[in-house]
């Protein structure tokens, strides 16, 4: 086993073997969180190019700490050299975020000698996520579904509509309620007097819900009981993970 004490030391120009040492400590922790993130995703698509930047970031992290060392003059002129770069890499997913963060946090510990710190905050780290990997609080697969119907104006269905949805959903949540006007045919002789109009479409009621279903609810029998309601038409159902604004 490696003694981490004899490197606990931050000197203002450290040697080439601690540096070498620190660079190779802080790829490699960085490289079991990249693992870790890897084996606890469950999002199909994995962005090659983010799991080589958790890998490499924490080395640049080490390499800009030990430049700093324990010089305030060097931390500005860093700190103004960095304000020039503008990172323009959006990070929508909070998780890919924390591990970012966790992997630059092993750099710095790593760039103060701070070996035994970078050490157990990783395996921690990946500990719990393996844990919340398993837990319940692990959801990123599940379906949300928008169910869009309309009805009548003239009959109050809301209520009946959503005892349907509390027997089969999770949870519901009203985004939409439009009111649609009546669509009327108009036959116009040649002179454009109305001869005839046919009605179309009556004045009707448009709810968009967003809804996860439970568990052991089937989906056939959800849309089935929800087109039984007496005066539900164009029932439409579709699940997809991110819903886009209705």
């Amino acid at each position: 086993m490696i003694d981490l004490n004899i490197l606990q030391e931050s000197p203002n120009n450290p040697a080439f073997y601690m540096v070498l040492f620190t660079v190779l400590f802080a790829f490699f922790m960085s490289s079991i969180l990249a693992i870790t993130y890897d084996l606890t995703t469950r999002t199909t698509y994995r962005r090659a190019h983010f799991l080589q930047a958790l890998c490499l970031i924490s080395m640049v992290a080490a390499m800009v700490m030990q430049a700093i060392g324990d010089s305030i003059g060097r931390g500005m002129g860093m700190l103004g050299a960095l304000a020039i770069i503008r990172f323009r890499t959006n990070l929508n997913d909070p998780r890919n975020m924390t591990f970012m963060f966790a992997s630059l946090a092993v750099g710095i510990s790593c760039g103060v000698f701070g070996f035994s710190i970078a050490l157990t905050g990783t395996l921690i780290f990946c500990l719990a996520a393996f844990v919340l990997r398993w837990s319940p609080l692990s959801g990123s697969n599940e379906l949300i579904g928008v169910l869009r119907l309309q009805y009548p104006m003239q009959n109050d269905l809301r209520t009946e509509i959503e005892g349907t949805l509390r027997n089969f959903c999770k949870d519901f949540d009203l985004q939409e309620m439009r009111f649609l006007p009546m669509k009327v045919n108009e036959i116009k002789n040649e002179t454009g007097e109305i001869i005839s109009t046919s009605l179309i479409r009556e004045e009707l009621i448009e709810l968009n819900y967003l809804i996860r279903l439970r568990k052991d609810a089937n989906i056939a029998d959800f849309t089935s009981s929800t087109r039984n309601i007496l005066g539900i038409h164009d029932v439409r159902l579709k699940f997809e993970k991110a819903p886009r604004s209705l």
